[in-house]
């Protein structure tokens, strides 16, 4: 038995997936719960030891001979996260995570320092955003200045994975392109950002060297083997963001598809071979972790949503599709917009989560979990429209995340983005695209000229009982849904400019 090894490290929990890449099985699996440290004024943080302590319990639960089987590994992380090492390799502070909103003042500072929006977008390819990694960094100088004064080395979360599994602090294009100071166009940091960060310091010395995709950076280091009970000298490849390696894991590695996950947050993104830039930073001009570009959209409240729904109305997941396969397509007229932790598509990190056209017959517990399920698939057809207005065209969305086990949530995709919906059978997205990353590289080292393009069409496969096609009948309920949560949007959008995020 031959195995890669893909570790996910998510917002909820980290992942592990082992596949034998001979027999084309995942012979294991397992996950470990992380938590999330929240307040009132925006921040979601983590523990970078709770990432490490969740490592060794993903591993612990997979059989000796399976891990011993190990030939390579991939890790893929969250995006955004700032993670502050000081120069013996110890972690600084609590990780700011993507869904952080308390830095919002280091946002405007940043912006401002450069000249505005439009002048980030020239200078990076994206304007700076609450959640992204540039306003994480002001935000540790404003407020830990001792802290930042030990500031040696700038990583993110899943760099950081590599990093405790090598010893190497690397970064590459993908992940480096969410942290708002990387120029998309010319995959070099800008220098005018760095500056607007901090005019002082040079934080170029800061950021480790970016690895180009399909190689190695490092090996498992013997004190890294010996704390997850791995082997020492494993290859370890670049990784990359989740929403990279969900690409991966999706086949989306050329024109032509859409993928969509529906996780904590909700992303929906297309493979270009050369830079993507919006104008108006509605779409993030990211790269891939493949050697191209993932233009994307992104929002905070997707499954992250529904688990809040849910826990408050005191639906299990069991019943999920049970309680909404009983109200019909658009809830009976009302609109959620479920911006319980601020928003990002649409710009609005104060926001709150809101219920509008509530009568005495949809005002129930299903109506309510329904719409919620809505309004994140109408926040995402946004993003569908943004990016065919930017040529991005595809006759599919291959659906990956938590929601994409909902079969009500799929056929709702469906009939809302007027296209098929295809799901894999290797429906752990971003995990199993961290597996096959690093199994490219692995080929890679026999074979110089085995492509992504190679591996996906191998090692992926469509699970024809999960795919669907939009229903007819729906069409123009959802028509008149997404309309009125566009003027949903346009009405609140003024309520919460205010840093409070209090109408």
């Amino acid at each position: 038995m031959n195995t890669v090894l893909g570790l996910d490290l998510g917002t909820q929990s980290l992942k592990a997936v082992f596949y034998d890449y001979q027999t084309r099985k995942v012979v294991a699996a397992a996950s470990s719960a992380l938590a999330v440290f929240r307040d009132d004024n925006g921040a979601a943080e983590q523990l970078a030891d709770g990432w490490t302590a969740a490592l060794v319990d993903c591993l612990n639960q997979i059989p000796v001979p399976v891990r011993d089987s190990v030939q390579a590994i991939g890790v893929s992380g969250q995006q955004h996260g700032f993670v502050a090492v000081d120069g013996k390799g110890q972690v600084l502070a609590p990780v700011k995570l993507w869904c952080d909103t308390s830095t919002q003042a280091e946002t405007d500072a940043i912006s401002l320092a450069c000249g505005g929006r439009d002048r980030c977008i020239e200078l990076a390819g994206n304007p700076v955003l609450t959640g992204y990694t540039a306003p994480k960094v002001l935000w540790l100088k404003v407020h830990r200045p001792e802290l930042y004064r030990q500031l040696t080395h700038i990583l993110l979360p899943h760099d950081y994975l590599n990093f405790a599994l090598t010893g190497v602090p690397s970064m590459e294009f993908g992940d480096a392109s969410g942290t708002g100071f990387l120029n998309v166009r010319t995959r070099h940091w800008s220098e005018e950002l760095l500056q607007a960060i901090d005019p002082d310091r040079d934080l170029e010395a800061c950021l480790p060297p970016l690895a180009d995709a399909g190689q190695f950076i490092g090996e498992t280091t013997a004190r890294a083997a010996s704390r997850y009970g791995l082997p020492a000298g494993v290859p370890v490849s670049t990784g990359g963001g989740d929403n990279m390696m969900g690409a991966i894991g999706t086949g989306n590695v050329a024109p032509g598809k859409l993928t969509m996950s529906l996780g904590s947050s909700g992303t929906l993104y297309a493979y270009s071979d050369s830079p993507v830039v919006d104008p108006k930073g509605n779409v993030a001009a990211f790269c891939s972790s493949t050697g191209g570009w993932l233009p994307l959209i992104c929002t905070m409240n997707c499954t992250l949503g529904t688990e809040l729904v849910c826990e408050a109305l005191d639906i299990s997941v069991e019943n999920f599709d049970d309680v909404i396969g009983g109200v019909d397509p658009g809830s009976d007229g009302l609109v959620t917009l479920p911006f319980f932790n601020g928003e990002r598509t649409p710009d609005l990190p104060n926001a709150r989560g809101c219920l509008l056209g509530l009568h005495s017959r949809n005002f129930t517990r299903p109506h309510v979990l329904r719409s919620t399920v809505e309004g994140a698939t109408y926040a995402l057809r946004f993003g569908l429209d943004e990016l065919a207005k930017l040529g991005m065209q595809s006759r599919e969305i291959v659906l990956t995340g938590g929601g994409a086990n909902s079969a009500v949530w799929r056929q709702v995709v469906a009939d809302i983005c007027r296209l098929p919906v295809t799901v894999l059978q290797q429906d752990e997205g971003a995990s199993f695209g961290a597996a096959l990353q690093a199994l490219w590289a692995l080929q890679r080292r026999s074979d110089s000229s085995s492509t992504i393009d190679d591996i996906v069409a191998k090692h992926l496969s469509r699970d024809e009982s999960r795919c669907t096609s939009p229903n007819s009948e729906h069409l123009d309920v959802y028509s008149q849904g997404y309309a009125a949560y566009q003027r949903a949007v346009e009405q609140i959008a003024p309520l919460y400019t205010t840093s409070t995020g209090q109408p």
